[in-house]
């Protein structure tokens, strides 16, 4: 399956249309990933397809002073009484995940969930990829009932770290889902696939052609370079790479 990582409403419906399967929404996707607003919170949830939230209140690392975790918990509100079908967060750093306070947001998340009647879905995010024990990462987040990892297997881009992939595929043993995700495009779902990795996550993106009038919007600081946006097509793409692995073509 195909989860599309969006940043704006042009960018659900281009997943949708594209055939994605799930959306990862966010802002800031240049900055890695950000919590997304409120308004396009409440739009994504009108999606036909699942829609998982990043929780991630501010760039950089994923160490949170007390204010950043009580604004997380704020996020997992919003995306339970949206109606959303998950959340997507991390905590931690390369000494280890941080324990306290991801169970703190997994009990919230599904108190959260349980008042509106429906679980939230789990997804550790890309912190997993700083950590210098993943083997030991990927048992603390089976048993803090996280369901899937998103992960490169700590390389730049997943193609690169297929290796690491298939081996904690197979520490998972089913247990845990290995969400691959960095660079994915159709031209890396063959050397994914065949690490045994099942879903995919990408921002399926193209750079847009700067309007008329972008050398002043940069000049001004309201925009740098191309504009890269969710493209139906590049998702049309790597949906049919993933349908003709999965067929045997």
């Amino acid at each position: 399956m195909l989860e599309v990582c969006v940043e704006d409403a042009a960018g659900i419906a281009a997943a949708v249309m594209g055939g994605g399967d799930r959306v990862e929404l966010c802002s800031a996707l240049a900055l890695g990933g950000l919590t997304p607003p409120r308004s396009l919170v409440r739009l994504a949830a009108e999606a036909p397809i699942p829609v998982h939230m990043l929780c991630r209140p501010r760039e950089g690392d994923f160490v949170y002073d007390a204010w950043e975790v009580a604004q997380v918990r704020d996020d997992i509100d919003l995306a339970a009484e949206a109606g959303l079908a998950g959340i997507v967060i991390g905590a931690g750093s390369a000494a280890g995940l941080d324990l306290p306070v991801l169970d703190e947001w997994l009990d919230h998340a599904r108190r959260a969930g349980a008042a509106r009647g429906a679980r939230l879905s789990l997804t550790l995010h890309r912190v997993f990829d700083l950590l210098d024990d993943m083997e030991n990462g990927l048992e603390q987040a089976v048993a803090m009932g996280f369901d899937r990892i998103l992960t490169s297997g700590g390389a730049v881009r997943a193609a690169e770290g297929a290796r690491m992939l298939a081996y904690l595929g197979e520490l998972a043993a089913g247990r845990i889902v290995i969400l691959a995700g960095s660079g994915v495009s159709a031209e890396t779902i063959p050397v994914l696939g065949a690490a045994g990795i099942r879903e995919f996550h990408g921002s399926c993106r193209t750079a847009q052609a700067v309007p008329d009038g972008g050398e002043r919007l940069e000049q001004l600081g309201f925009q740098k370079g191309a504009r890269m946006v969710t493209d139906a097509r590049e998702v049309a793409r790597v949906k049919a790479a993933i349908e003709a692995r999965a067929s045997g073509a």
